[in-house]
């Protein structure tokens, strides 16, 4: 215990704090120790737990926030000793196109012409009583439990997501073979003899996780644990209530905020319980319907006859992708059954209805090049779904008022929810422009008749290209007047917190700090190094594809077209104009671009210095262009967006 101790003091604790910024640590040993009366024995695993205090100085933000006195940080260290699982589980074999989390080891008694990597998916051990039949009763089943400390309605939704699942494992020929119940009152969660569905209180409304214990040797799902945030629900109600306003709140209605909200959690609950049954993302569910929860679903609401619509806000039940990942992992075989050639069966059977699969590496990056993989978006074509967003934006925006918030609230807490209205598109936006230098590929296997690597084509490319540039119109980043006057400063009791916008007028709201945020976030998109440096290769192998000078052109004749505007629009076109002479310097200088990416960005940036001339935007481009090269990490002038997935968070891992 002393050993862990330890390692945890040095390399996860003191180490993290240090490297984001919270502050110098160490381990106070005089008031830490084992703590004795948390010391749990069950039939199948003993806990331990020691509490670990560290203190420092200069703390950061994030420890300020949390603790109760920041030079001095409190943190429980829990140990699971658990005992080693019966034999009998047979481990199954890893396929990249079947969505399966793997254990992954190196077995060096393998012949030359086997490969040293072994893969075994995660899953929890499931079997028929009458392994003869096609549909049999199970020796065991998986049951999950729920954490009697979860409130109703919450209650009630997560039990209904997280059944879900008995659709699938009934689809994959085994009877009555996955529960969800609630904990009962002689039951502890740590038990590992129970897979639980924790509902858990915290300072930020981020991530929830599904993960559990799992046997490294084997891949066994010995415990499922799902941990969710109980804030998540309340930000949903926030951005729906932004949306449709408030006035329906509570009314069971297919427009109530808090409707829609449960509908996510039960969404929600079934997706992490997912990942519990071995289950990854996958982001591209939603381009060929609503096809998995384990994608990141956008509330789809639409603009109908001059009304948003939020009828259909989210999907109910399990996708045709999480039937076929249950049939992969725990179908099964009849004894003497080639497990081999059946599992591939069930691959291309998937492969043949189109099953498309792409997970966390090729879809999270902002360099992303898979155009089918998109976190929190809807619908098979991105650039269709933009244009729906950005309408919904707009009428939402329009109609923006005291309607959206509650009658026993500040006004000035209006600005919480303008944030997730105004920044509506964002997600939407990283869909569209994985477009711009995007390329289609699988996760291939020799003779699965995918094709493994494919540059989208080059008029689909300048489409994406085009209406992305919509958006930097003036109009488009203008706040109305109307909503504008409905923004006052935060009142007496009512601190700053991370989901304001940011601004430069003091505690008044900056209307044109906003338009810059939103703007640079696409010009972040379309000068990211590694998007710029693949425009540059596709082209020089096809000229059929945009180069990289085009998409600079592009965005620079959209902002300095000789076009008429009005002062109000005048202000906003200088203020995007000014964070887009930021994005050209930085990527001008930035070494990790290919050689290619930068001589045209600086010769892109040559002629619009000359074309601006002496005056402002002209003198801080020529400034920035000939100063010694700036340290990547300097960020432009343009302020950050409020934060985004999961609705807001402080960091981001998965969900």
């Amino acid at each position: 215990i002393s050993r862990a101790i330890e390692d945890f003091r040095t390399d996860s604790v003191v180490g993290t704090l240090q490297r984001t910024g919270q502050g110098s640590f160490r381990l106070d040993e005089k008031r830490s120790a084992i703590d004795l009366a948390a010391v749990m024995n069950f039939p199948k695993n003993l806990e331990l737990e020691a509490l670990l205090t560290y203190a420092g100085d200069r703390p950061g933000a994030f420890v300020r926030d949390v603790t109760p006195t920041p030079q001095s940080i409190s943190l429980v260290q829990h140990h699971s000793l658990i005992a080693l699982p019966e034999p009998g589980y047979v481990p199954r074999r890893f396929d990249p196109r079947a969505g399966n989390f793997a254990v992954q080891f190196a077995d060096y008694a393998v012949p030359l012409d086997a490969p040293m990597d072994q893969r075994w998916i995660v899953r929890h051990r499931l079997e028929k009583t009458d392994p003869t039949k096609k549909r049999s009763r199970v020796k065991e089943p998986i049951v999950y439990y729920l954490d009697p400390g979860t409130p109703e309605p919450v209650r009630q939704a997560l039990l209904d997501g997280a059944r879900w699942w008995a659709e699938s494992f009934e689809a994959a020929g085994f009877i009555d073979a996955y529960r969800v119940e609630m904990l009962p009152e002689d039951a502890h969660p740590l038990d590992v003899r129970y897979n639980v569905i924790q509902w858990v209180h915290r300072s930020t409304r981020g991530w929830s996780y599904g993960g559990g214990v799992v046997n490294p040797r084997t891949g066994e799902m010995l415990k499922g644990h799902v941990s969710l945030g109980s804030l998540r629900v309340r930000q949903d109600r926030l951005m729906f209530e932004a949306l449709l306003g408030a006035a329906n709140t509570g009314s069971g209605g297919a427009d109530d905020p808090i409707e829609i909200a449960l509908a996510r959690i039960r969404q929600l609950s079934a997706h992490e319980v997912g990942h519990t049954l071995g289950i990854t993302h996958n982001f591209a569910a939603s381009t060929y319907g609503r096809a998995s929860v384990m994608d990141y679903p956008a509330p789809w609401i639409r603009l109908k006859n001059g009304k948003l619509d939020a009828s259909e806000a989210y999907g109910v039940g399990i996708g045709a992708w999480d039937t076929y990942a249950v049939r992969y992992a725990y179908t099964q075989f009849a004894p003497g059954a080639d497990e081999a050639a059946e599992l591939e069966a069930i691959v291309q059977d998937g492969l043949k209805r189109g099953y498309h699969f792409v997970t966390d590496a090729d879809a999270r990056p902002a360099g992303a090049s898979q155009p089918i993989g998109h976190l929190w978006d809807n619908g098979e074509d991105p650039i269709v779904e933009w244009r729906e967003r950005l309408a919904v934006r707009a009428h939402a925006l329009e109609r923006f008022g005291v309607d959206r918030l509650g009658s026993d609230r500040p006004l000035a807490l209006l600005e919480e929810s303008l944030a997730t209205v105004y920044f509506h598109h964002r997600f939407q936006l990283d869909a569209v422009a994985k477009l711009v230098g995007g390329i289609d590929y699988r996760y291939a296997m020799p003779g699965d008749g995918q094709q493994p690597v494919r540059p989208v084509d080059g008029a689909r490319q300048r489409e994406a290209l085009a209406a992305l540039l919509e958006l930097l119109e003036p109009q488009a980043l203008d706040l109305p007047e109307s909503v504008l006057k409905q923004l006052p400063p935060r009142p007496f009791g009512y601190g700053s917190n991370r989901e304001l916008f940011n601004g430069r007028m003091a505690m008044n709201f900056d209307a044109l700090s906003a338009a810059s945020s939103a703007a640079d976030q696409l010009l972040a998109a379309l000068t990211q190094h590694e998007r710029a440096s693949r425009i540059v290769d596709q082209h020089r192998r096809d000229p059929s594809l945009p180069g990289y000078e085009q998409v600079l052109q592009a965005v620079s004749d959209q902002l300095f077209a000789d076009t008429e505007s009005n002062a109000r629009h005048e202000e906003i076109r200088t203020t995007v104009a000014e964070a887009w002479i930021d994005r050209l310097a930085q990527l001008a200088h930035d070494e990790r671009a290919v050689a290619g990416v930068r001589a045209r960005t600086l010769a892109h940036a040559q002629v619009l210095q000359e074309r601006l001339g002496s005056g402002y935007l002209g003198q801080r481009l020529k400034r920035a262009l000939y100063r010694p090269a700036p340290p990547l990490e300097s960020a432009p002038n343009a302020l950050p967006l409020p934060p985004g997935s999961p609705i807001g968070s402080w960091a981001c891992t998965h969900d």
